[in-house]
């Protein structure tokens, strides 16, 4: 509880012991109207002049004045022990206000407490502590266990794990070595690191994210936007009605009786007493908080699983998606290509072709030709490969242990004359020759990510209608990824031109909402088209991550169905409080106004309604990664 809320708490405290003793103190007339106006102003001081600071600069209606007027209009009829208790209860409820949003937004502040202070910079030999902000790009920090990584870069020395909870949600620890890329904002669990800064501290991953959570509430929903257009028109509205109601009654009897009915007090002081309770009940602080609070509780609560949403707009966007389009390399495979098949011919061996096409490559910086390095490190001198030719747009020419090899495409053979065989499976076919015969093929593939396929049923399970995929590779490819995913439509060999006209397509003839799904700079166009941008957080481009709406921080495509159930619970607890605080409201309005609610039924229809509306809201936070 913070220091605020304490003496709140002491102030409420101290007043209801003022009230209790004025209670039973046996005082009338003005001596017992002083000694109630003590608690009265320890506890409404402020609230009363809130309500004349607004009204000085053109607010008039808001709670304040609500509050203000009935409690004041209270002491006018005599009702002194009803006005103190009123605005009692009414500190109270904003305390607890105080206290809950406060709360949230304290499990989110600790949530994201992932800025590190400082870094460990080695300069010369010789490790001090600077500031993030002072270390330049390329320069080495070193990281001890224990430590967060104060910014972005890559492991040059040291083996570790990594926990990247706070940035990912995943609770499993990641293994860094030497050629990693590595987060701002994880710890590190063991070893001692050392890392290459390829990115300045505004930049880094943890600024990021910290600058995403802090301005996600500036991005209203529909409902908060309707809420607040609501109480604007709806407090006036109800000040009105009250003094209609207190005017019309009275009026009538003092112009049908006989002798006129306002020479009597409690005529008109019984009219009274029913506007005030129609004020206090009018109150809309429970819309006014609860409905904020909810999508403010969505938000952190997806956070907790690695999927920062940028708003509460979004937030209800996502609620409503009927379809997802996905970019395929990064987003539902690995983006990284590695070696799926080796096909040697008679005579050859597996071993044989694949070295042979290795040292032939060793000298590319082709992802295909990394590749191929990667299915066979141990094996790699470069004096077993002479006399290296590239072919432009074809492949290599070489001379390896003497033999004179040739690694490409089909384009190449057919300029070497060798007759090539073709292969049935998706992916990149790189052929193999021998002093002119032909020794093989080497099937280079981009490995599906192993949760895709669950990502893709978990969308049509909670109601998505219809999942797409754009790539700019081969239809073949296209074809095996989508028939293995279990994808609605495909189309391939897209320009990044094509993306958008066919994600602006889709828009148009598809009903509900449309996410797009990516994660290079080529997707950024099409992440500000949809009406829900995703992007890939961990390794997705800068350009992604800054145009996506929901970016999702370890990369995973099954968090897509998560952030989609925790949209729709919290607008389900949205639409749960404003059915609850609106019906119990109407209710109780209609019997005060019959003179059938008291002045306690009045405070539990605003500060009791208030209540149960943030305790509502609140379980927006509660969500668990997986849950169906």
């Amino acid at each position: 509880m913070s220091k605020k809320q304490k003496k709140m708490l002491i102030r409420i405290l101290t007043a209801a012991g003022l009230l209790i003793v004025v209670r039973f103190l046996p005082l009338t007339g003005l001596a017992q109207a002083l000694c109630y106006l003590v608690p009265y102003a320890m506890i409404g001081w402020d609230i009363l002049w809130k309500a004349v600071r607004n009204i000085a600069r053109g607010q008039v209606f808001d709670e304040n004045f609500l509050m203000a007027l009935a409690t004041v209009g209270a002491f006018g009829t005599g009702e002194y022990a009803e006005a103190v208790f009123v605005m009692l209860f009414y500190q109270v409820g904003e305390l607890f206000q105080d206290y809950a949003v406060g709360k949230s937004r304290q499990s989110i502040a600790s949530l994201m407490d992932i800025r590190p202070d400082s870094a460990n910079v080695e300069r010369d030999g010789v490790i001090t502590t600077q500031d993030p902000e002072d270390v330049a790009v390329g320069e080495t920090v070193v990281v001890k266990p224990g430590e967060r990584v104060p910014l972005d870069g890559v492991v040059i020395d040291g083996t570790s794990t990594l926990d990247t909870a706070a940035l990912t949600g995943e609770a499993v620890p990641r293994d860094v070595a030497v050629g990693d890329p590595i987060l701002s904002g994880c710890v590190n669990q063991r070893g001692v690191l050392r890392v290459r800064v390829t990115k300045p501290a505004g930049e880094s991953t943890v600024s990021k994210i910290l600058e995403m959570v802090e301005n996600a509430g500036e991005r209203k929903s529909r409902s908060e936007d309707f809420i607040t257009r609501f109480a604007r028109y709806y407090t006036p509205c109800v000040v009105i009605a009250a003094a209609l109601l207190f005017l019309l009654p009275t009026l009538a009897l003092a112009v049908l009786s006989s002798p006129p009915a306002f020479l009597y007090g409690t005529v008109w002081s019984d009219w009274l007493h029913r506007a005030l309770i129609f004020l206090v009940i009018s109150c809309p602080c429970a819309l006014v908080i609860s409905v904020p609070l909810s999508f403010f509780g969505g938000i952190g609560g997806a956070s907790r699983c690695g999927i920062l949403v940028k708003g509460g707009n979004y937030l209800e966007a996502l609620a409503e998606t009927q379809t997802v389009v996905f970019d395929k390399t990064g987003t539902l495979t690995k983006g990284t290509f590695s070696v799926t098949a080796i096909h040697p011919e008679e005579g050859y061996s597996k071993e044989q072709v694949l070295e042979w096409a290795a040292l032939a490559e060793q000298f590319s910086d082709h992802p295909i030709s990394k590749s191929l390095r990667a299915a066979c490190p141990d094996r790699m001198e470069e004096s077993r490969a002479e006399e290296v030719e590239e072919i432009s747009g074809h492949g290599v020419r070489a001379k390896v242990n003497g033999r004179r090899v040739c690694v490409g495409n089909a384009r190449l053979m057919e300029r070497e004359n060798v007759k090539w065989l073709p292969c049935e499976l998706p992916g990149t076919i790189v052929h193999v020759t021998a002093d002119g015969f032909y020794a093989g093929h080497i099937v280079i593939s981009d490995e599906v990510k192993p949760e895709a396929k669950a990502a893709i049923a978990d969308l049509k399970a909670n109601g998505v209608k219809k999942t797409v995929m754009l790539t700019g590779d081969a239809k073949a490819v296209a074809e095996a990824v989508a028939k293995e995913l279990g994808v609605d439509e495909f189309h391939a060999e897209l320009l990044p031109a094509d993306k958008v006209n066919l994600t602006e397509s889709l828009l148009k003839s598809e009903s509900g909402k449309l996410a797009f799904v990516g994660d290079g700079i080529n997707d950024a166009p099409v992440l500000t088209r949809a009406d829900i941008g995703i992007a890939m957080g961990a390794m997705g481009a800068d350009a992604a991550i800054e145009a996506a709406d929901v970016v999702l921080m370890d990369d995973r495509p099954d968090k897509i169905a998560t952030a989609i159930r925790i949209s729709r619970k919290t607008l389900h607890i949205v639409r749960q409080n404003i059915v609850l605080a609106l019906s119990v409201k109407a209710l109780v309005l209609v019997l005060g106004a019959f003179g059938m609610a008291n002045m306690w039924e009045a405070v539990f229809a605003d500060v009791g309604v208030a209540f149960l509306a943030i305790l509502n809201a609140m379980r927006a936070m509660r969500v668990r990664q997986f849950d169906q």
